[in-house]
């Protein structure tokens, strides 16, 4: 999350929004935005049922069990435009992968909007 926090500004540019959910209690996630200097909205206390409308990949370690991450890019229309379903510590959308693919879909959107590709 500190690497989106970074980059927030570039992201807000393009139009995007970054948000963020956990199943972690309030406390702990105030604790956590105060900590990383977070600015962008984080939910918190999803609960299993709730989360089982993303069908997420589910650890079971010391932790207990949790839900791995999910995340998604969606367009403005709310349609899903890139997701990354996670099944451990690695495998994270990195930021400029998102910046990029959110560049790249704007180059298209505008040359579709221009009859270019009509």
């Amino acid at each position: 999350m500190a690497s989106y926090q970074a980059r927030l500004a570039e992201l807000e540019h393009l139009g995007a929004a970054v948000l963020a959910a956990t199943v972690d209690d309030k406390e702990s996630t105030e604790a956590m935005i105060r900590d990383m200097g977070i600015t962008f909205q984080i939910g918190y206390g999803l609960t299993e049922s709730k989360l089982a409308e993303f069908d997420p990949w589910w650890g079971n370690n010391e932790h207990g069990r949790h839900p791995q991450p999910m995340e998604f890019l969606v367009l403005r229309g709310g349609t899903v435009f890139g997701s990354m379903y996670a099944s451990g510590p690695v495998g994270r959308m990195g930021v400029d992968e998102v910046i990029e693919a959110i560049k790249g879909r704007e180059r298209r959107r505008i040359r579709d909007d221009d009859g270019i590709n009509s």
